[in-house]
């Protein structure tokens, strides 16, 4: 930990409802607040999360979402430490997943709040005990080949719309809000 990492206090996320977010700020709907229609699963035991968003682009190869899950996840934002979540724009496909039960556990040891996939994950039992939130479209057991193909920490598409690195994401079991600055 370096210096300027060690005068920071991590930051644990509020309790908080998606629903009571979107009673709160329903009058900014498409001017910096989002809500993301559509349908991902849970995989992951935390069934609420929340932080500051990393992202990877990438199709059928999940060579960068490694990367990622296996550095820390830590961001600061106003003088305090967030667990980020990492939203992984993998095209929507069903025939390769993009996570499984070896990187769920490199996001618990790094300390990601969650994952948000579009696109597939394995391992569905060995991610349902993992203390992270996962959401995903739906789970395949066919994995990536590692080609080292795709980009992080750019704006990616998700459930229609753009997140970007930085934007904030709340997720619960009524589904997801995002808001270009933090809510709570």
């Amino acid at each position: 930990m370096d210096a300027n990492t060690a005068n920071l206090s991590t930051q644990p996320v509020p309790a908080f409802a998606t629903c009571d977010l979107c009673d709160v700020h329903k009058h900014q709907l498409g001017t910096g607040f989002h809500v993301l229609s559509g349908t991902l699963v849970h995989y992951g035991r935390n069934r609420r999360f929340a932080g500051p968003v990393r992202t990877v682009k990438c199709y059928e190869d999940n060579s960068l979402v490694k990367a990622a899950l296996e550095s820390s996840s830590w961001v600061e934002a106003g003088g305090q430490r967030w667990s980020a979540v990492l939203v992984v724009d993998g095209g929507g496909s069903m025939q390769k997943a993009l996570l499984g039960g070896l990187l769920g556990a490199a996001a618990v040891r790094n300390g990601w709040a969650g994952v948000v996939v579009d696109g597939c994950v394995r391992d569905v039992a060995e991610l349902r005990e993992l203390s992270v939130g996962i959401l995903a479209r739906s789970s395949v057991p066919m994995p990536t080949e590692r080609r080292g193909q795709g980009l992080a920490d750019v704006p990616v598409l998700l459930m229609g719309h753009w997140v970007h690195p930085g934007d904030w994401l709340y997720a619960d079991e009524d589904g997801i809000v995002l808001s270009s600055a933090p809510l709570i």
